[in-house]
């Protein structure tokens, strides 16, 4: 594999073992986050071929300039693995407040559209692939992601269908993942955190690493539509 692979959220979880496993697979790897110094321990991981791009996703604005900074270090972006996320401990109707509600979705939804369409010329002009991190809960209702998690993700399902409808023509394909619990400091954000014993029975930010390198790699006549990988409950 070879290219420049554009990761959000690379500063933590799931979004770090991409970029780890991306430039390990010889993909240059661009981290963007909006912190950093996790960035900057993760490039350390990657070695020569990465380069840090703070990005606040949550700043529609902000996605143009940072592809611009990434063109500038790495060249044009041929794949795009978007992982940066957020959910809040009051997720319910009866507890969440619309500010939390309107940064979920700033983040989870309206932060992936605004990277995508920043990205979309050098997607077509490589014919790449974009990985979209979304959530079992997107796939399966799932009453603990919270309102405005779970409306935001399962949207992204929709999202990944447009790309694919309509960007076909250029070769562009977008898969839609969805990993069930991930042992990550996400879980933080719990109303109830899950305790050690149940983090180790979880799918780990190495396997969704996989996942998403294993989309990334399809051949060009192969497209990913949608992964959902869920850990196994002895």
């Amino acid at each position: 594999m070879s290219g420049v692979l554009w990761v959000t959220g690379a500063g933590s979880g799931m979004g770090a073992a991409i970029s780890v496993a991306a430039a390990e697979a010889g993909w240059r790897v661009a981290l963007s986050g909006r912190r950093r110094e996790p960035l900057e321990a993760v490039a350390a991981r990657c070695g020569e071929g990465a380069a840090v791009i703070p990005l606040d996703v949550q700043d529609p604005g902000a996605a143009a300039p940072a592809l611009d900074a990434v063109r500038e270090r790495l060249g044009p972006v041929t794949g795009l693995a978007l992982a940066a996320g957020l959910n809040v401990p009051r997720r319910s109707w009866a507890e969440q407040s619309l500010t939390d509600f309107q940064a979920v979705v700033a983040t989870n939804l309206t932060g992936v559209a605004a990277v995508v369409d920043a990205a979309l010329p050098d997607l077509r002009a490589a014919a790449g692939t974009a990985v979209i991190v979304s959530s079992f809960s997107a796939w399966a209702y799932s009453a603990v992601a919270g309102v405005a998690y779970g409306a935001s993700k399962t949207a992204l399902g929709t999202l990944c269908r447009s790309l694919n409808a309509e960007e076909e023509r250029h070769g562009v394909r977008a898969t839609h993942l969805c990993p069930g619990d991930v042992a990550t400091d996400f879980l933080d954000a719990r109303p109830e955190v899950p305790d050690a014993a149940a983090r180790a029975r979880m799918l780990q930010p190495d396997d969704v690493a996989r996942a998403a390198l294993f989309a990334l790699s399809a051949p060009p006549h192969v497209r990913v539509d949608e992964l959902v990988i869920s850990p196994c409950r002895p």
